[in-house]
């Protein structure tokens, strides 16, 4: 069941709720809460969390959404000044495994499951491939990268993003989403060394 909402510009308030909301959801996931649950859990009333979204599908969507774009925001923030191609793509995947640190199983897996928020979650993939695609276009340029289709390395890169970020390739290797960005990392800056040959500096699966 819906109820019609006013358009109105977010107060403080609200956008304390909408923090509030993604730490609840980072941590717990958001398939199985009700309405009446969520309200519980923040201490307000449904018409307050209507004021967000007007229904429940709806508001999730709203909440992943705020997530992925304060983290594409705070990743782009750690990339902002950097002029060595190396370090921007050290920095930016850095930041993605930063971002995604706080994400238990069960948010990755509802953000998958539910179309609308799965479409957030590949957009957001198919764009940090963007990113790392102007990265590697302007190393090339630069003469720091050897001659590569760059945009052959980052849709690659994308999906093995996509992948760690479903929790598929951690759960397959046995490492934590932020050794498997770091593995990423050096993979990718070791086989687009002018050098030639990928270098990994250490084996995140080795304890």
């Amino acid at each position: 069941m819906t109820q019609p909402v006013t358009r109105r510009t977010p107060t403080a308030r609200h956008a304390r709720l909408l923090a509030d909301l993604v730490g609840l959801f980072l941590a717990e996931g958001f398939a199985t809460f009700t309405l009446d649950e969520l309200a519980a859990r923040m201490r307000c009333s449904k018409s307050t969390l209507y004021a967000l979204a007007p229904s429940k599908e709806q508001l999730a969507v709203r909440v992943v959404g705020h997530f992925f774009r304060r983290a594409t925001e705070e990743i782009e923030d750690g990339v902002a000044g950097l002029d060595d191609p190396r370090a921007q793509i050290t920095a930016y995947l850095d930041g993605a495994a930063g971002a995604l640190a706080p994400a238990s199983a069960a948010f990755i897996a509802d953000v998958a499951g539910y179309p609308p928020t799965a479409a957030i979650y590949r957009r957001n993939a198919q764009a940090a491939a963007g990113r790392i695609k102007t990265f590697i276009a302007g190393g090339v340029e630069a003469g720091v990268f050897r001659e590569v289709h760059a945009t052959l390395i980052a849709e690659m890169v994308g999906l093995l993003i996509e992948s760690i970020q479903a929790g598929v390739l951690g759960a397959r290797a046995g490492v934590s989403d932020a050794e498997a960005f770091t593995a990423l990392s050096e993979l990718v800056l070791g086989g687009l060394d002018t050098g030639g040959e990928p270098e990994v500096t250490s084996d995140p699966g080795r304890r």
